[in-house]
């Protein structure tokens, strides 16, 4: 099916390579708001106004994938993917084939789900979430809409990730744990009990040794 990316940041960038090698999709052009569609092409294809997108790529014959970070918690990707589905477009999901998927349950639309990811038996997956490459999802784990999670993050079985949560590189959540909503989990940290909604997790940052390099007996 033919497929328009929204977006021409880094993410929009990635999505095209992987949609074009290893999807049945084949990314036809990519949309923006029109206050940021400053030239006519991208990536050698056509970039057009995303309030005319419609016109040119209408519903009826193209998907549309929302490729956009993590950034206000994910709200801003949540609103465009709202407005296409608001426009009648079916959103696309990429679940990547180097990708260890042993769920019976399928992902939800507008997800983008990159290599070496090992998702376990009976996790539920929701839409318009990014799993990032190298992640481990425990058996029986939730991850609920609008979530990002970066890269080697171990999620532990029966963990619920709710709406909205951004999770940091190399972060360990305990098993059975409630990540609530809208929780920023950063780089590095454990969370070993449930979080609070809206709560930021921080792990502890290195501190500068007296020592220089050369001074170190490795």
């Amino acid at each position: 099916m033919k497929l328009v990316v929204f977006g021409t940041g880094d993410i929009a960038r990635l999505a095209h390579v992987y949609f074009e090698t290893d999807s049945t999709y084949d990314v036809v052009a990519f949309t923006v708001d029109r206050a940021y569609c400053d030239q006519k092409r991208f990536r050698d294809l056509p970039l057009v106004p995303f309030d005319e997108v419609g016109e040119t790529y209408p519903p009826q014959s193209h998907a549309m994938f929302i490729a956009v970070s993590y950034a206000q918690m994910n709200k801003l990707r949540a609103e465009k993917y709202r407005e296409a589905k608001g426009m009648g477009y079916v959103l696309a999901s990429y679940v990547s084939s180097k990708c260890t998927f042993l769920s019976e349950h399928s992902v939800g639309d507008n997800c983008f789900i990159l290599e070496d990811n090992t998702i376990q038996p009976f996790v539920k997956i929701g839409s318009n979430v990014t799993l990032w490459s190298g992640n481990h999802i425990g058996h029986d784990a939730t991850i609920e809409d609008h979530c990002f999670l970066a890269s080697q993050i171990v999620v532990s079985g029966r963990v619920r990730i709710g709406e909205y949560c951004f999770i940091g590189v190399n972060a360990t959540l305990r098993n059975s744990i409630i990540v609530a909503p809208r929780t920023l989990i950063g780089a590095g940290a454990v969370i070993m009990k449930d979080t609070e909604e809206g709560g930021v997790y921080l792990a502890p940052r290195p501190t500068l040794a007296d020592k220089r390099s050369d001074e170190i007996t490795l």
